[in-house]
């Protein structure tokens, strides 16, 4: 699939004057696991709050993108709170509050009811298309596309939880991508739920079935077996480590595809990174159910509305996590999540992959602090970052990038957001001294 390149005629939009549709002391743009969370610690710190996301459901990746795996997910706060009330629901498999898998759907609804108690004004089917500062630099507007047209939002604090980084490009911060300058990056999956009659009779398949804490998976035990049968049907996936996931009785989770060197922020690209996902793992389900047997009557129930991004803009901040924060361990007064997740770097082409799928790059990680100040922009005031977009390096952002980490950036962002709100000051002139409930412990 190819898309037409610009033809060299412009086109003068004529200018208009938009009504601004509210005020508000905190304004968030996404509603991943890290927008979810600032927009709530927003909330019940006394802010008034919106939540803005491009998606029908708020979760991000979480529910839109059909991860249902919650990496380096910790006990504290609100992810203790999440991960109490799933199991309230009997919405989630495993008994450990650290590592399970979760049901789509519910979490969905358990989201929305959230926002909906703590008074969070969300508006999903949104995008921000545009940011506006005054002549100090800081930022005051957002204009937002949505069936309701363009939209003007103020606000006196705004939280980039895009993933992408959209708000702080459209700002004008400067913003990092990929390896060295952005010649390569990490690449997207599509996941994908698939149905099968036999739960039992595939579990040596599924990495992690049932909630399983004997993690002896990892050492690609199920993922190799799981390839094995792919290609005995013929196929050779684009991502190496097939996953599955056991959601509930005989519903799974499906993660078997690649789509390498794509840049998040090109619609084009992100299109045919999606169809041709799409294409493969229909193709793998069909070539899995033509080998009968365990296979017979496997079903592919939906595909992601939308394709995970490992690797997307990282914006400036007052401070940059590096690859020295990892091997040292590094500690900060200022910090607002210790993170534990080993680097994870997928391959950045076809040929990488077929040699190592997943490298930690001869990284010995010790568990590390992301400060605050990384999720302060640097190059405009009145932003912060929650999510895999605040500011790292490449490799640094291959470990503190999975959703448990950005639950914790996210309530960290949104509690020092309101405090600068009810405050009249920005999140960086704030006392240094971190809040209790938003530090490591």
């Amino acid at each position: 699939m190819t898309h037409q390149k610009h033809l060299g005629i412009t086109f003068s939009e004529p200018a208009r004057t938009l009504a601004v549709a509210d005020e508000c002391d905190v304004i968030v743009c996404g509603g991943g696991p890290a927008g979810f969370s600032a927009a709530i610690r927003a909330a019940r710190t006394g802010a008034k709050t919106r939540l803005f996301d491009v998606n029908g459901c708020l979760g991000g990746v979480w529910t839109a993108g059909m991860l249902t795996y919650i990496f380096d997910i910790d006990h504290l706060g609100l992810a203790r709170e999440l991960t109490h009330k799933l199991g309230e629901r009997n919405a989630r498999v495993g008994n450990n509050p650290q590592r399970y898998v979760y049901h789509v759907e519910e979490m969905k609804c358990l989201l929305e009811e959230m926002t909906e108690q703590d008074n969070v004004k969300i508006q999903l089917h949104t995008r921000v298309v545009a940011a506006y500062k005054n002549k100090a630099n800081r930022l005051t507007t957002i204009v937002t596309e949505s069936k309701s047209g363009r939209q003007a939002w103020r606000a006196k604090v705004f939280i980039d939880a895009t993933g992408d980084g959209d708000l702080g490009a459209l700002a004008g911060c400067g913003w990092d991508f990929g390896r060295d300058h952005g010649t390569l990056c990490q690449p997207m999956t599509l996941n994908a739920m698939i149905a099968v009659p036999n739960i039992k009779a595939i579990k040596d398949f599924i990495l992690f079935y049932k909630g399983d804490d004997v993690w002896t998976s990892w050492q690609n035990q199920a993922r190799q077996r799981f390839l094995a049968e792919i290609k005995r049907a013929g196929i050779t996936p684009s991502y190496s480590e097939p996953t599955l996931f056991h959601m509930r009785e005989g519903l799974l989770t499906l993660m078997v595809n690649h789509e390498y060197n794509v840049r998040p922020f090109d619609a084009a690209e992100v299109s045919d990174a999606t169809v041709r996902a799409r294409a493969e793992i229909n193709k793998i389900i069909e070539g899995l159910r033509s080998l009968g047997g365990i296979w017979q009557g496997i079903e592919l129930v939906a595909t992601a509305e939308q394709i995970g991004v490992r690797d997307g803009r990282r914006i400036h901040g007052r401070y940059q996590v590096t690859k020295n924060d990892l091997v040292q361990g590094a500690r900060h007064a200022d910090s607002v999540v210790r993170v534990t997740f080993a680097v994870d770097v997928h391959a950045a082409t076809r040929k990488e992959n077929d040699e190592q799928a997943i490298s930690k790059e001869g990284i010995q990680m010790q568990p590390y602090d992301i400060p605050l100040r990384a999720l302060i922009a640097k190059d405009v005031d009145g932003l912060m970052m929650a999510g895999r977009c605040i500011s790292g390096d490449f490799l640094s952002h291959a470990s503190y990038r999975v959703t448990g980490n950005a639950v914790a950036m996210g309530e960290a962002a949104g509690v020092v957001s309101a405090m600068a709100a009810k405050n009249d000051c920005l999140p960086q002139d704030l006392p240094p001294e971190i809040p209790p409930e938003v530090s490591p412990g």
